[in-house]
């Protein structure tokens, strides 16, 4: 993989500002860092936890796989990406991409496209666990589909 490319799947809570300072750490040629957060909702107050399930090494490679698309796309000095599995509450963090360049165009859609894409290929698999209900899969939404089209153009 490209030495420039940096991939966790995890169970653990990280800190977003901390992750993406490890990637410009002592680096003067970045002149963009975009940095996107994706983070567990309460639903409406009907979600007590998210239970994200993976397929260990399967999803790293996946991830891996897209990541290097992006970088043969853009001209990019890094890229992170940390998603976690396991049950997620509300409030926390669920997925980080950093994407670092010469040029903020370049790391903005870098990031948008590395997001689109780990919505609709990442090999994880949602559960909303509810207050009042039973536990329920997450389905694939038409708009995340459409969000990856885009890219393929």
């Amino acid at each position: 993989m490209n030495e420039k490319i940096f991939i966790r799947v995890q169970a653990g809570l990280f800190e977003p500002a901390a992750e993406a300072a490890k990637l410009t750490e002592g680096r003067c040629d970045i002149g963009a860092l975009v940095t996107f957060t994706g983070l567990c909702r309460d639903e409406a107050g009907t979600l007590a936890a998210l239970e994200i399930e993976h397929y260990p090494g399967m999803a790293e490679e996946e991830i891996g796989r897209v990541a290097e698309e992006a970088a043969s796309r853009w001209p990019l000095d890094g890229i992170l990406i940390v998603h976690r599995f396991g049950m997620i509450r509300p409030g926390e963090p669920i997925v980080l991409v950093v994407t670092a360049s010469a040029h903020r165009s370049e790391a903005f859609a870098a990031a948008a496209f590395l997001m689109d894409y780990l919505k609709t290929r990442a090999p994880f698999w949602k559960k909303q666990h509810l207050h009042e209900r039973p536990a329920e899969w997450v389905k694939a939404k038409a708009e995340d589909d459409a969000a990856a089209e885009k890219w393929r153009k």
